[in-house]
This record gives C-alpha cells, structure tokens and sequence, in this order.
C-alpha cells in the first residue's frame, strides 16, 4: 500500500471513529435538555471534509513520496486533536450543541485558545496536502474551511454567549 493510501486510510478510521463519539455525545446532551443551533452549515462541513480525503486521492499520484517533517508535524496535530477531545470529554461533538447551565470549559488547550479544535483543523486541511506536495489542496480546501468557520464560530459564540458567566 502506498503511504498516501495507508495516510488517508487512517485519517478516515480516525474521523470515523471521532463521529461515532461525537453522535453519542450529541444524543446525551440532547437528551440532557441541550439544544442544537445552526444545524444549516453541517451538512457542508461534512462534505468539506470528506472531499478534503477524497480530493488527495483523486489528485495526488499514490506514488508520491511524502515530506516527513510534514507527516510528523500532522501526528503532532493529532496529539492535539486528542487533547481537545480528551478536555470537552462528554461535551465535544461535530454540531454545536449548547447545554443551558452548563459552564463552559476551560481546561486543557481552552485554557490557552478559545478555539483550539478549529485552529487544528486549519492547520490539518493544510498539512497533510503539503505533506504530498499538493498546495493546491491545501489553498482551497484552507480558503472553504475559513469561510465555513468564520460562519460557524458566529453561531456558536452567539449560542455559547449565554453561559460565558457561568
């Protein structure tokens, strides 16, 4: 198998797996008197991602070597990626999900960033493109993800602005 198959074959058990958590999640806080807002923008943050894995195969030669300094900076991202899901625990999930009353939190990388699951996914969209020497993918697929993003955090610091105070 090629190391871009063996990448992207990863990256999707990965994101897989990351739904099935966040689909769990997101049915405990709903039943937990939490509602979803700005449900209208998901469907399109889905198809951004999975054309992002889709996109590298149809585009880059299964033969290319890829750049190690970038694959090891796209694992470290991963560790991140972890620390994220590891500090919201039962709160993180893919759709914003606001549960009245419940504080925010602050812990783990939030102590530092107020976004630090979007910052890894910007830089993420970009380095595993690089990573096979695709810029092109990494320019586009950056350029939809900011537009995406600039929607969704408006949304959610709308949703979220209640309960800064808590």
């Amino acid at each position: 198998m090629s190391p871009l198959w063996l990448v992207i074959a990863l990256v999707a058990l990965q994101r897989l797996a990351e739904l099935l958590y966040a689909r769990r999640n997101t049915r405990r806080l709903l039943a937990d008197g939490g509602r979803e807002v700005g449900a209208g923008h998901y469907p399109f943050m889905v198809a951004l991602h999975g054309a992002w894995l889709l996109s590298l195969l149809v585009f880059v030669p299964p033969t290319t070597p890829p750049s190690t300094s970038l694959l090891v900076l796209f694992l470290l991202l991963q560790a991140g990626r972890i620390w994220v899901l590891v500090s919201l625990g039962p709160y993180w999930t893919t759709r914003i999900i606001t549960l009245p009353d419940a504080a925010l939190v602050r812990r783990g990388p939030y102590r530092f960033l107020k976004h630090p699951n979007y910052a890894i996914v910007c830089l993420e969209l970009a380095v595993l493109p690089l990573a096979f020497g695709a810029w092109q993918l990494a320019v586009i697929f950056s350029l939809l993800n900011a537009a995406l993003l600039w929607h969704r955090i408006r949304i959610e610091g709308r949703a979220l602005a209640e309960r800064r105070s808590i």
